[in-house]
């Protein structure tokens, strides 16, 4: 027998769950927290997108500042050495010649 109310008969037709008001509560408060709240899924991501890159960023300028030391360094001991290898400096009655191994790049 048909009830005599529509709404209810259009009520029905949505699956029990979905009827449940704690449902409705928890799907409301999952949406907040993923798009509206000021601390939001798509702001974490970004942040830790950017949180990843200057770490990245960190780890390449130290490594940039550990080189840079070490050729601070071997100028300090041997500045001589360093001028003929780099700036094919030499004396005028004098030939340098600079062997490389394989791979090996020039600095």
């Amino acid at each position: 027998m048909p009830s005599t109310n529509p709404l209810r008969d259009m009520l029905m037709l949505v699956p029990k769950p979905l009827r449940n008001r704690y449902v409705w509560v928890l799907v409301l408060f999952v949406v907040w927290m993923l798009f509206f709240d000021r601390r939001n899924f798509i702001d974490q991501w970004r942040l830790s997108r950017t949180i990843k890159q200057l770490e990245r960023d960190k780890q390449y300028y130290r490594e940039q500042i550990d080189e840079t030391k070490r050729a601070q360094k071997e100028l300090e001991e041997n500045p001589e050495k360093v001028a003929r290898e780099r700036y094919y400096m030499h004396k005028s009655d004098e030939d340098v010649f600079i062997i490389r191994k394989e791979g090996e790049t020039q600095q």
